[in-house]
C-alpha cells in the first residue's frame, strides 16, 4: 500500500510540474501581443515614433504582455486592397475615407458606422496639400495657377494608387473651381494643363519624394504639408522652400480598428487602445512634431507657428460624396483618364 501511495504521489507531482510548465509556457507564448498596422504610404517614421511610446507605455501598464508593434507601408489604396486579399492588420491609419469604407463595402471587415467610433469622424489629425521648391524659388511658385504654366514640371504620386495623389487632384480642381465658379469648361482646361505637367506619377507619395529629390526631376513637389516640411528638414533647410498655397484643402487622416481581424488575431483590446492613444494628448504632441495639424486645440494653439495660414475647404464644399468622386474622376474612364488622355493629343 506504500508503494501504491508514494507512486500516486509521484504521479500527482508530475502532473503538477506538468501542469506549471504549460501554464508557464501559455503565458510565455499566449500572452506576447502583436498588433499590425497598415498605414499609407508618407506614414514611416511617424508610426515608428507613436509605436514605441504606445509600446512602452502599453507595457509598463500590462507588464505580463509583451506588445510588439509592426508596420505595412504602401499607396493606402494597395494597402486597403491586400487587406481585402488576406492581410490581417488589425488596425488600419490612412489618408482618405474610401480606403477605410472599402472594408465595409467589399469586404464586410469593419460595419458601417465605423465613422462615429471615435472622435473628429474617426481622424486624429489632419493636413493640407504644399508645394516643396528647390532653392530661392527659382520658378517663382506661390499658388495653383502657377502650376499650370509651361515651363513647370510637377510630381506627385497617381491619384489612382494614392490617397495622397487624389487629394493633390482634387485641391488644385477645388482652387479652380472657386476661382470659376461659373466656368466648368475653364477648370477643365486649367486641369488639363496642371496634370499635363506632370514629369512623373509614381505610386506613392515616398516614390514621387525620391523622383523630386534623389532623381532631380521636376520643379515643385506636391505632398501633404507634413511630409513636404519633414522633407525639407531630412534634406536640408537650405537647399528647399515649402509653399502652401492660400487656398487649399482639408486632408483628414481616419484610423479605424478591422473587427473581423481583431477577432480572429484577439488584439482587440490593444488594438482599441492604441488608436485612443493617438488622439491623448500625448500622441498629439507627437504628431504635430512630425508637422501634422492636430484637433487638440491647446496642442495646436502651442504649435501655431508651425503652420501658415491658409483657407481650407472641406471636399464636401466642392465636391458630391467619395464614392461619387471615385467614380466619376478616378475610375477607369473617369476624368482623370479623359483629361490625360485629351493633354498628350
Amino acid at each position: 500500500m506504500k508503494i501504491v501511495a508514494i507512486k500516486n504521489k509521484l504521479l500527482s507531482g508530475l502532473a503538477a510540474i506538468s501542469l506549471l510548465v504549460s501554464l508557464n509556457a501559455y503565458s510565455t507564448n499566449a500572452l506576447a501581443v502583436e498588433l499590425l498596422n497598415s498605414s499609407y504610404d508618407i506614414g514611416r517614421e511617424l508610426f515608428s515614433s507613436l509605436n514605441a511610446e504606445f509600446e512602452k507605455q502599453w507595457n509598463g501598464q500590462h507588464p505580463q504582455d509583451k506588445l510588439t508593434i509592426k508596420q505595412s507601408h504602401a499607396g493606402s489604396s494597395k494597402q486597403a486592397l491586400a487587406i481585402l486579399h488576406g492581410l490581417r492588420a488589425d488596425v488600419v491609419t490612412y489618408n482618405q475615407v474610401t480606403d477605410i469604407q472599402i472594408l465595409h463595402d467589399s469586404g464586410n471587415l469593419i460595419p458601417a458606422n465605423w465613422q462615429q467610433r471615435l472622435p473628429n469622424n474617426s481622424s486624429p489629425y489632419y493636413s493640407t496639400m504644399a508645394f516643396l521648391v528647390r532653392k530661392d524659388n527659382p520658378k517663382r511658385i506661390h499658388d495653383w495657377d502657377d502650376l499650370v504654366r509651361n515651363d513647370v514640371k510637377l510630381i506627385f504620386p497617381n491619384p489612382k494608387t494614392s490617397g495622397n495623389g487624389r487629394y493633390t487632384y482634387l485641391a488644385a480642381w477645388g482652387a479652380f473651381q472657386q476661382q470659376n465658379p461659373y466656368d466648368p469648361e475653364k477648370i477643365r482646361q486649367l486641369m488639363q494643363r496642371f496634370l499635363q505637367n506632370v514629369e512623373v506619377f509614381d505610386t506613392g507619395g515616398r516614390g514621387a519624394t525620391t523622383s523630386f529629390i534623389e532623381r532631380g526631376l521636376g520643379d515643385v513637389l506636391i505632398s501633404f504639408e507634413s511630409e513636404i516640411n519633414n522633407i525639407r528638414k531630412q534634406y536640408g533647410e537650405d537647399n528647399y522652400q515649402v509653399i502652401v498655397p492660400p487656398v487649399d484643402i482639408l486632408a483628414e487622416f481616419p484610423v479605424t480598428w478591422v473587427d473581423k481581424n481583431v477577432q480572429k488575431n484577439g488584439t482587440e483590446a490593444v488594438a482599441k487602445a492604441y488608436l485612443d492613444y493617438l488622439y491623448s494628448p500625448a500622441g498629439q504632441k507627437i504628431i504635430v512634431s512630425f508637422n501634422y495639424r492636430v484637433i487638440d486645440r491647446d496642442v495646436m494653439k502651442s504649435q501655431q507657428a508651425r503652420f501658415p495660414a491658409t483657407k481650407l475647404f472641406r471636399f464636401e464644399e466642392q465636391f458630391d460624396s467619395w464614392p461619387q468622386v471615385m467614380k466619376t474622376h478616378f475610375n477607369t474612364g473617369g476624368m482623370l483618364d479623359q483629361l490625360l488622355m485629351e493633354g498628350h493629343k
